[in-house]
């Protein structure tokens, strides 16, 4: 039988040879299947989108909220005054938030808070205020839902929730690249403590203001003492509200330091000894400058 002479390959070849082919095959395989357990869609899944970024120059600023942020009895007695508003007010004393911010506040600064409002009246400043479409909201709200008559008469930790989430939601809907300061409800325990030693103060408040907390300033019993703690409690369960729905926002920013505030009497409205005064409302703005134009998240 004749012997047929086939051309030498050297191993090393061939073994070099099946190496390559075998990783080509299993690249390919890799890039096309991706993840077997999920049916071959990794390799196709968009990657996902950064969150939004916090800016620190919001060239216009609606205010929402309550008596604080429209300044009652910051100037004169039974009166709103909101030249002096933390928020947007014009007075140079205060320095708002709109005066530091807003290259024209007059044109690009808007207050829709009202005095007495609730919790549930934000709702309603959200629809006002999207019309004029603010690349930032403030929100300070929630000191009269603890102030009512009685403790029983306090807005419900679920309700004060429901309504929050309800106008974020709204405020969302209608301007996704707004950003929203939530500042946290300011704690009334201290303010019983540091108007009571003002005489004038607590005769003005036997006149119903913030009964809940305030009334028979100088009662120390325990009875007194577990009504103003509820009220107290109440005011915090408010502020881990907002504070948590705010944090599901990526453009949400809450500031618990309005709560933390170891204010004075020096601050307070010489008329009611209950709202800020000038100097009060100049401490607000104070803080709400500084988280607002906090870099980072």
């Amino acid at each position: 039988m004749t012997r047929v002479n086939r051309p030498f390959r050297p191993i090393r070849a061939r073994t070099a040879a099946v190496a390559a082919g075998t990783a080509t095959a299993l690249f390919l395989s890799l890039a096309g299947c991706g993840d077997p357990d999920d049916g071959g869609r990794t390799a196709h899944r968009p990657a996902p989108r950064p969150s939004p970024a916090w800016r620190t120059d919001p060239a216009s600023v609606a205010a929402l909220g309550d008596s604080i942020t429209v300044g009652f009895d910051a100037c004169s007695v039974l009166a709103d005054c909101p030249a002096v508003s933390w928020a947007t007010g014009t007075d140079p004393q205060v320095n708002s938030v709109a005066r530091r911010l807003v290259k024209d506040p007059a044109t690009h600064s808007w207050n829709f808070a009202r005095t007495g409002a609730l919790i549930r009246d934000l709702p309603g400043q959200v629809d006002r205020a999207v019309r004029k479409r603010p690349e930032l909201v403030t929100v300070l709200v929630g000191a009269n839902d603890a102030c009512r008559n009685e403790v029983g008469a306090m807005t419900s930790e679920a309700a004060f929730r429901a309504d929050f989430e309800t106008s974020l939601r709204t405020l969302r809907r209608a301007l996704p690249k707004t950003q929203v300061y939530v500042a946290a409800v300011p704690d009334l325990m201290r303010l019983w403590s540091q108007g009571r030693q003002n005489q004038l103060g607590k005769q003005i408040w036997k006149l119903g203001i913030c009964g809940s907390m305030l009334r028979d300033p100088d009662d120390l019993s325990k009875a007194a003492d577990t009504r103003r703690q509820s009220v107290r409690e109440r005011v915090q369960a408010y502020n881990k509200a907002l504070e948590s729905v705010c944090a599901k926002d990526a453009l949400c920013r809450f500031d618990r330091s309005v709560f933390d505030f170891r204010f004075t009497g020096a601050e307070l409205s010489a008329w009611d000894w209950f709202h800020p005064g000038r100097e009060g409302q100049r401490e607000l703005a104070e803080m709400a400058f500084r988280e607002i134009t906090r870099k980072g998240t």
